[in-house]
């Protein structure tokens, strides 16, 4: 009887677990599924932005033209190139996988070729919100880094934030480091050229 009745609470509480896991998995992709889903309805479309955090580093980039072009889309992979001036090496790749949305920096040379660090980001490790995912640095992007001497990096977590009709966001952080880059939906600017390396 003892025996019965501990089994019976354990098979309710492995139930409970499965039902709770069931919802937060859902809670999940529903929240990761709303961003994708709002960066897609941009796709096409082309915005200004500007440095809003940063430090000495980034004086460069904020006396250049900063634009994003939400270029390439499908149902499972969004291609943003981020210009700076005239260099249009970089851009943002935010792909889905079985487990939530990866985000990758695709950095190319004039040419075409790729740059020895390329490929670099990380995967959602939370569900986060239909407007901010986080992507921590994953061990690809940390043994790259620390192959080309920028251990520094191998902290870094990256924001994609859409504030939908108002701005898009992107940054870094790291212990010491902070980057922001805020881009104003309000008005849509003439799409760039493609970038480096694109047809």
């Amino acid at each position: 009887m003892i025996f019965s009745r501990f089994f019976n609470h354990k098979v309710l509480l492995s139930s409970l677990l499965l039902s709770c896991s069931a919802t937060a998995l859902a809670d999940t992709a529903a929240a990761q599924q709303q961003f994708f889903q709002q960066l897609s309805t941009l796709c096409g479309k082309a915005f200004a932005g500007k440095v809003v955090k940063g430090n000495a580093s980034d004086d460069k980039m904020r006396s250049q033209q900063l634009l994003m072009h939400v270029r390439e889309c499908s149902d499972t992979e969004i291609k943003v190139p981020f210009h700076v001036g005239e260099d249009r090496s970089r851009t943002w790749v935010i792909t889905k996988t079985n487990t939530g949305l990866r985000l990758k920096h695709d950095h190319r040379h004039k040419d075409g070729s790729s740059d020895k660090v390329t490929m670099y980001g990380g995967d959602t490790q939370s569900a986060g919100t239909a407007q901010q995912q986080l992507f921590p640095a994953d061990q690809y992007s940390k043994e790259m880094f620390t192959a080309n001497n920028m251990a520094v990096s191998n902290g870094n977590t990256w924001l994609v934030e859409i504030l939908p009709g108002k701005s898009y966001r992107y940054g870094l952080s790291r212990q010491g480091r902070e980057f922001m880059v805020e881009f104003d939906l309000t008005k849509e600017v003439t799409p760039p050229p493609a970038p480096w390396g694109h047809p």
